[in-house]
Protein backbone atom coordinates (compact mmCIF):
# COMPACT_ATOMS: atom_id res chain seq x y z
CA UNK A 1 0.00 0.00 0.00
CA UNK A 2 1.31 3.71 -0.60
CA UNK A 3 0.15 6.57 0.95
CA UNK A 4 -0.38 9.92 -0.78
CA UNK A 5 1.38 13.22 0.36
CA UNK A 6 -1.00 16.26 -0.54
CA UNK A 7 2.27 18.21 -0.45
CA UNK A 8 3.58 16.12 -3.48
CA UNK A 9 0.29 16.45 -5.66
CA UNK A 10 -0.17 20.30 -4.72
CA UNK A 11 1.26 22.26 -7.46
CA UNK A 12 3.77 24.90 -6.47
CA UNK A 13 2.58 27.80 -8.65
CA UNK A 14 2.80 31.12 -8.62
CA UNK A 15 -1.23 32.24 -9.42
CA UNK A 16 -2.00 35.71 -8.58
CA UNK A 17 -5.25 35.73 -6.14
CA UNK A 18 -8.14 37.09 -7.83
CA UNK A 19 -9.69 39.88 -5.73
CA UNK A 20 -12.84 37.99 -4.43
CA UNK A 21 -13.96 41.44 -2.51
CA UNK A 22 -17.65 42.10 -3.27
CA UNK A 23 -20.82 43.68 -1.92
CA UNK A 24 -22.50 42.11 0.96
CA UNK A 25 -25.75 43.14 -1.53
CA UNK A 26 -24.17 41.32 -4.85
CA UNK A 27 -24.81 38.31 -6.39
CA UNK A 28 -22.89 35.55 -5.54
CA UNK A 29 -19.50 35.26 -6.66
CA UNK A 30 -18.19 32.51 -9.12
CA UNK A 31 -14.76 32.76 -8.31
CA UNK A 32 -11.80 30.73 -10.67
CA UNK A 33 -9.41 28.44 -8.70
CA UNK A 34 -6.89 27.45 -11.13
CA UNK A 35 -7.30 30.72 -13.75
CA UNK A 36 -7.96 28.31 -16.33
CA UNK A 37 -3.92 26.45 -15.89
CA UNK A 38 -5.39 23.50 -13.40
CA UNK A 39 -3.24 20.34 -12.51
CA UNK A 40 -4.10 16.95 -13.25
CA UNK A 41 -1.15 15.66 -10.85
CA UNK A 42 2.49 16.84 -9.79
CA UNK A 43 3.83 17.31 -13.56
CA UNK A 44 0.62 17.72 -15.51
CA UNK A 45 -1.82 20.89 -16.22
CA UNK A 46 -4.34 21.45 -18.33
CA UNK A 47 -6.43 24.50 -19.61
CA UNK A 48 -9.58 23.82 -17.56
CA UNK A 49 -10.53 25.08 -14.66
CA UNK A 50 -12.85 24.65 -10.75
CA UNK A 51 -15.32 27.17 -9.54
CA UNK A 52 -16.68 28.30 -6.72
CA UNK A 53 -19.73 30.25 -5.64
CA UNK A 54 -19.74 32.06 -2.34
CA UNK A 55 -23.01 32.58 -0.48
CA UNK A 56 -22.58 34.93 2.15
CA UNK A 57 -24.82 34.81 4.99
CA UNK A 58 -26.17 38.33 6.13
CA UNK A 59 -25.51 37.84 9.23
CA UNK A 60 -22.49 35.28 9.62
CA UNK A 61 -21.23 33.57 12.34
CA UNK A 62 -17.99 33.23 11.15
CA UNK A 63 -18.60 29.39 10.22
CA UNK A 64 -17.84 28.35 6.09
CA UNK A 65 -19.02 25.48 4.53
CA UNK A 66 -17.38 24.04 1.06
CA UNK A 67 -20.21 22.15 -0.67
CA UNK A 68 -19.66 19.10 -3.27
CA UNK A 69 -22.59 18.13 -4.98
CA UNK A 70 -23.01 14.57 -5.94
CA UNK A 71 -23.43 12.88 -9.36
CA UNK A 72 -21.60 9.93 -9.28
CA UNK A 73 -18.21 11.57 -10.43
CA UNK A 74 -19.93 11.65 -13.82
CA UNK A 75 -22.10 15.20 -13.40
CA UNK A 76 -22.55 17.08 -10.73
CA UNK A 77 -26.02 17.80 -9.16
CA UNK A 78 -25.41 21.56 -8.17
CA UNK A 79 -29.44 22.39 -7.12
CA UNK A 80 -30.49 20.11 -4.51
CA UNK A 81 -27.20 19.33 -3.44
CA UNK A 82 -25.46 22.35 -3.92
CA UNK A 83 -26.94 26.24 -4.09
CA UNK A 84 -30.44 25.21 -2.63
CA UNK A 85 -27.89 23.73 0.77
CA UNK A 86 -26.18 27.38 0.42
CA UNK A 87 -29.18 28.91 0.86
CA UNK A 88 -30.27 26.81 3.87
CA UNK A 89 -26.71 27.62 5.85
CA UNK A 90 -27.08 30.94 5.04
CA UNK A 91 -30.02 30.77 6.96
CA UNK A 92 -28.17 29.54 9.84
CA UNK A 93 -25.59 32.20 9.83
CA UNK A 94 -23.22 30.13 7.72
CA UNK A 95 -21.00 30.89 4.85
CA UNK A 96 -22.03 28.46 1.67
CA UNK A 97 -19.49 27.85 -0.83
CA UNK A 98 -20.71 25.85 -3.67
CA UNK A 99 -17.95 23.75 -5.54
CA UNK A 100 -18.41 22.89 -9.36
CA UNK A 101 -15.54 20.69 -9.45
CA UNK A 102 -13.94 18.90 -12.11
CA UNK A 103 -14.78 15.36 -13.60
CA UNK A 104 -12.04 12.89 -13.18
CA UNK A 105 -12.64 10.76 -15.99
CA UNK A 106 -10.20 8.29 -14.31
CA UNK A 107 -8.03 10.61 -13.58
CA UNK A 108 -8.26 10.26 -9.68
CA UNK A 109 -6.27 13.09 -7.81
CA UNK A 110 -8.33 15.77 -9.73
CA UNK A 111 -11.57 16.39 -7.76
CA UNK A 112 -9.47 16.18 -4.57
CA UNK A 113 -6.99 18.94 -5.88
CA UNK A 114 -10.05 21.09 -6.60
CA UNK A 115 -11.67 20.39 -2.90
CA UNK A 116 -8.03 21.15 -1.33
CA UNK A 117 -8.18 24.51 -3.17
CA UNK A 118 -11.32 25.51 -2.14
CA UNK A 119 -10.77 25.12 1.33
CA UNK A 120 -7.08 26.99 0.93
CA UNK A 121 -8.92 29.29 -0.98
CA UNK A 122 -11.62 30.04 1.75
CA UNK A 123 -8.91 30.79 4.57
CA UNK A 124 -6.92 32.99 2.08
CA UNK A 125 -10.51 35.38 1.94
CA UNK A 126 -11.52 34.55 5.29
CA UNK A 127 -10.64 38.37 6.72
CA UNK A 128 -12.61 39.92 3.26
CA UNK A 129 -15.31 37.70 3.30
CA UNK A 130 -15.86 37.88 7.17
CA UNK A 131 -15.27 34.26 8.19
CA UNK A 132 -12.90 32.36 10.48
CA UNK A 133 -10.29 30.62 8.86
CA UNK A 134 -10.16 27.73 11.63
CA UNK A 135 -13.82 26.86 11.23
CA UNK A 136 -13.91 25.70 7.46
CA UNK A 137 -15.82 22.93 6.87
CA UNK A 138 -16.98 20.69 4.21
CA UNK A 139 -20.34 18.80 3.31
CA UNK A 140 -20.69 16.19 0.48
CA UNK A 141 -23.49 14.27 -1.04
CA UNK A 142 -23.43 10.56 -2.62
CA UNK A 143 -20.47 10.98 -4.66
CA UNK A 144 -19.90 14.21 -3.52
CA UNK A 145 -19.54 12.72 -0.16
CA UNK A 146 -16.68 10.53 -1.37
CA UNK A 147 -14.75 13.83 -2.60
CA UNK A 148 -15.47 15.45 0.90
CA UNK A 149 -14.66 12.42 3.19
CA UNK A 150 -10.85 12.25 0.52
CA UNK A 151 -10.82 15.96 1.55
CA UNK A 152 -10.59 14.63 5.42
CA UNK A 153 -8.55 11.90 4.81
CA UNK A 154 -5.89 13.19 2.53
CA UNK A 155 -4.92 16.89 3.09
CA UNK A 156 -1.59 18.63 4.41
CA UNK A 157 -0.73 21.84 6.34
CA UNK A 158 0.41 24.01 3.17
CA UNK A 159 3.37 24.62 1.92
CA UNK A 160 4.55 28.27 3.90
CA UNK A 161 7.71 28.78 0.76
CA UNK A 162 4.87 28.68 -2.12
CA UNK A 163 4.78 31.35 -4.71
CA UNK A 164 1.03 31.28 -4.54
CA UNK A 165 -0.17 32.59 -1.18
CA UNK A 166 -3.21 30.38 -1.22
CA UNK A 167 -1.11 27.12 -1.25
CA UNK A 168 0.77 28.42 1.94
CA UNK A 169 -2.60 27.29 3.42
CA UNK A 170 -3.46 24.24 5.08
CA UNK A 171 -6.21 22.02 3.51
CA UNK A 172 -7.36 19.83 6.24
CA UNK A 173 -11.25 20.64 7.02
CA UNK A 174 -12.73 21.58 10.47
CA UNK A 175 -15.25 19.02 10.31
CA UNK A 176 -17.38 17.06 7.95
CA UNK A 177 -21.00 16.81 7.51
CA UNK A 178 -21.40 13.78 4.82
CA UNK A 179 -24.62 13.05 3.55
CA UNK A 180 -25.57 9.34 2.04
CA UNK A 181 -21.60 9.35 1.30
CA UNK A 182 -19.82 7.02 -1.15
CA UNK A 183 -16.54 6.15 1.03
CA UNK A 184 -15.22 2.75 -0.06
CA UNK A 185 -13.88 1.88 -3.34
CA UNK A 186 -14.34 -1.68 -2.39
CA UNK A 187 -17.34 -4.03 -3.12
CA UNK A 188 -19.60 -2.12 -1.42
CA UNK A 189 -19.19 1.02 -3.73
CA UNK A 190 -21.22 3.00 -5.67
CA UNK A 191 -19.92 1.26 -9.25
CA UNK A 192 -20.43 3.77 -11.26
CA UNK A 193 -18.35 6.27 -9.07
CA UNK A 194 -16.01 4.44 -8.70
CA UNK A 195 -15.36 3.62 -12.52
CA UNK A 196 -15.39 7.32 -13.22
CA UNK A 197 -12.93 8.14 -10.63
CA UNK A 198 -10.62 5.25 -10.90
CA UNK A 199 -11.21 3.81 -14.26
CA UNK A 200 -12.67 0.30 -15.58
CA UNK A 201 -9.55 -1.50 -14.10
CA UNK A 202 -7.98 0.31 -10.99
CA UNK A 203 -4.59 -0.67 -9.28
CA UNK A 204 -5.65 -2.51 -5.58
CA UNK A 205 -2.90 0.40 -4.77
CA UNK A 206 -5.59 3.04 -5.86
CA UNK A 207 -8.41 1.18 -4.36
CA UNK A 208 -7.21 1.14 -1.17
CA UNK A 209 -6.28 5.10 -1.40
CA UNK A 210 -9.84 6.31 -2.00
CA UNK A 211 -11.17 3.55 0.51
CA UNK A 212 -11.64 6.32 2.82
CA UNK A 213 -12.68 3.70 5.84
CA UNK A 214 -9.02 3.20 5.38
CA UNK A 215 -7.63 6.38 5.61
CA UNK A 216 -8.94 7.78 8.62
CA UNK A 217 -6.48 8.69 11.24
CA UNK A 218 -6.30 10.55 14.54
CA UNK A 219 -5.95 13.44 12.36
CA UNK A 220 -9.20 12.99 10.55
CA UNK A 221 -11.89 15.96 11.22
CA UNK A 222 -14.58 15.38 13.57
CA UNK A 223 -17.87 13.89 11.50
CA UNK A 224 -21.59 13.73 10.97
CA UNK A 225 -23.19 10.93 8.75
CA UNK A 226 -26.63 10.60 7.66
CA UNK A 227 -27.77 8.10 5.32
CA UNK A 228 -31.26 5.94 5.03
CA UNK A 229 -30.60 2.23 5.92
CA UNK A 230 -33.15 1.46 2.64
CA UNK A 231 -30.26 3.22 0.18
CA UNK A 232 -29.74 0.53 -2.40
CA UNK A 233 -27.52 2.85 -5.15
CA UNK A 234 -24.95 3.96 -2.21
CA UNK A 235 -25.65 0.66 0.50
CA UNK A 236 -25.29 2.14 4.37
CA UNK A 237 -22.59 0.32 5.12
CA UNK A 238 -20.17 3.14 3.53
CA UNK A 239 -21.51 5.15 6.51
CA UNK A 240 -20.74 2.43 8.95
CA UNK A 241 -17.65 1.42 8.11
CA UNK A 242 -16.48 5.02 8.07
CA UNK A 243 -18.12 5.72 11.39
CA UNK A 244 -16.32 2.40 12.86
CA UNK A 245 -12.90 3.77 11.72
CA UNK A 246 -13.71 7.16 13.30
CA UNK A 247 -14.44 5.49 16.51
CA UNK A 248 -11.21 3.29 16.55
CA UNK A 249 -9.84 6.92 16.03
CA UNK A 250 -11.69 8.25 18.98
CA UNK A 251 -12.90 11.03 16.41
CA UNK A 252 -15.88 13.03 17.52
CA UNK A 253 -18.46 11.49 15.20
CA UNK A 254 -22.31 10.90 14.95
CA UNK A 255 -23.75 8.55 12.85
CA UNK A 256 -27.78 9.36 11.87
CA UNK A 257 -29.24 6.36 10.53
CA UNK A 258 -32.77 7.07 8.77
CA UNK A 259 -35.44 4.29 8.20
CA UNK A 260 -36.22 5.53 5.31
CA UNK A 261 -35.65 8.16 2.35
CA UNK A 262 -33.38 5.72 -0.23
CA UNK A 263 -30.58 7.58 -2.21
CA UNK A 264 -31.35 10.95 -2.21
CA UNK A 265 -34.02 10.92 0.78
CA UNK A 266 -37.07 11.63 -0.96
CA UNK A 267 -36.05 13.94 -3.12
CA UNK A 268 -34.42 16.70 -0.94
CA UNK A 269 -37.98 16.99 1.37
CA UNK A 270 -39.59 15.44 4.13
CA UNK A 271 -39.04 14.06 7.78
CA UNK A 272 -35.93 12.33 6.42
CA UNK A 273 -34.15 15.19 4.66
CA UNK A 274 -35.50 17.41 7.78
CA UNK A 275 -33.97 15.27 10.07
CA UNK A 276 -29.82 15.19 8.61
CA UNK A 277 -30.42 19.37 8.33
CA UNK A 278 -31.65 19.57 11.61
CA UNK A 279 -29.60 17.38 13.84
CA UNK A 280 -26.29 17.99 11.89
CA UNK A 281 -26.92 21.92 13.23
CA UNK A 282 -27.24 20.47 16.90
CA UNK A 283 -23.99 18.56 16.26
CA UNK A 284 -22.38 21.95 15.08
CA UNK A 285 -23.25 23.37 18.00
CA UNK A 286 -21.99 20.85 20.52
CA UNK A 287 -19.06 20.90 18.91
CA UNK A 288 -18.99 25.10 19.42
CA UNK A 289 -18.55 25.34 15.73
CA UNK A 290 -21.75 27.09 14.30
CA UNK A 291 -21.95 29.69 16.83
CA UNK A 292 -19.02 32.35 17.80
CA UNK A 293 -16.52 30.46 20.71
Amino acid sequence: MFRMSMLTYAPILAFTLINTTFADDAQPPRISLWNNHAPIDREKFAEEDAWITVHRAEKGNGTTIVICPGGGYGGLVTGGEGHGIAQWLNGQGITGVVLEYRLPAGRPFVPLLDAQRAIRTVRANAKDWGVDPTRVGIMGFSAGGHLASTAGTHFDEGNVDAADKVNRLGCRPDFMILVYPVITMDDTTHRGSRNNLLGATPSKELIELFSNEKQVTAKTPPTFLAHAVDDKPVPIENSRAFYKALQTHKIPAKLLELPSGGHGLNGYQGPMWDAWQEQSLVWLEQLQIKSPS
